[in-house]
């Protein structure tokens, strides 16, 4: 990227593949450490995509995550990829209250900077789940250390969203401060948000009409926020049982991702969220990651 700030961001969400939301049970969370773990083979895939580029991204990684595979921290870290948090354990704002929410968020910004050595900045909800009902999260947020979110999906959905919500990168003022609002890219269609930037969104449209939105949002003059899974690089994954709406929506078009994400990599240039912050880069580079790249080269 040649020390310049990119035209655009890009993210993904770092959960094994039966930690989705649309697949949540309490047994099956029981047994997370009983099934096939595949994040850390499918993050190898995306950083062979972005290192053929030379992109650094955004890692949203789970506490849970971080914990049983420390290492893949450390070398995402040691690679300049922004490390950032996506919570612990996967559960939904909506079912957390305020108290649960502070010691979660708490809990995992503090095992990803005990493992990179490097203060985390950002953070994304468990499913986008800040939501109208959510908005006192944004406060704890800010009371915790973070300095950005990106967890407001501005569009109606089932499942979360905030209609009429920004849709631009901007900073927001809490009763405890600023915080940064950086949410996922979405292009207006006849009044209504569409969401077309990332997970099943970025599997459903053919690649050409995908490009060609995402070329409007930047004509617009906005810079793109666009998110994936590891999971979604992996067509051979478990098929886990679900009502028909989830898996229709979690195995569509999986083995295209990859495809596509080499597309979009060959098409726009990308780089980490914290590069949207006036000033957060610069001081990213004086934290380092000097601990991370101690630990890799040991």
């Amino acid at each position: 990227m040649d020390g310049k700030t990119p035209a655009h961001c890009l993210s993904f969400d770092i959960e094994e593949h039966f930690q989705v939301s649309a697949f949540a049970s309490p047994m099956r969370r029981r047994h997370w450490d009983v099934y096939e773990s595949r994040v850390e083979r499918n993050t190898d895939a995306i950083l062979r995509l972005l290192n053929h580029r030379g992109f650094k991204a955004t890692f949203f990684i789970l506490g849970w995550v971080a914990e049983r595979v420390p290492h893949l921290v450390r070398r995402l870290a040691a690679g300049g990829h922004e490390i950032a948090s996506h919570g612990y354990g996967h559960e939904l704002i909506t079912a957390q209250g305020p108290q649960v929410f502070r010691e979660d968020i708490r809990r995992a910004k503090g095992i990803l900077e005990d493992l990179t050595g490097s203060r985390v900045y950002g953070y994304r909800a468990p499913s986008f789940s800040i939501t109208a009902e959510t908005k006192w999260a944004l406060p704890i947020l800010v009371e915790e250390g973070y300095v950005y979110d990106s967890s407001v999906f501005p569009i109606l959905h089932d499942r979360y969203g905030m209609p009429g919500a920004n849709p631009q990168c901007h900073q927001i003022e809490t009763v405890s401060g600023k915080l940064w609002e950086l949410p996922p890219s979405t292009v207006s269609v006849g009044g209504f948000r569409i969401p077309v930037a990332g997970g099943g969104y970025f599997r459903l449209f053919p690649y050409p009409m995908l490009r060609w939105m995402l070329r409007r949002i930047e004509a617009e003059g906005q810079s793109l926020v666009v998110y994936l899974h590891p999971w979604e690089l992996d067509p051979a994954q478990p098929r886990m049982q679900g009502p028909w709406l989830s898996r229709f929506r979690h195995y569509l078009n999986l083995k295209k991702t990859e495809g596509r994400l080499t597309a979009l990599l060959n098409d726009f240039e990308f780089g980490p969220l914290q590069a949207m912050i006036p000033n957060l880069l610069n001081d990213a580079n004086l934290n380092g990651s000097l601990r991370a790249l101690q630990e890799v080269r040991t």
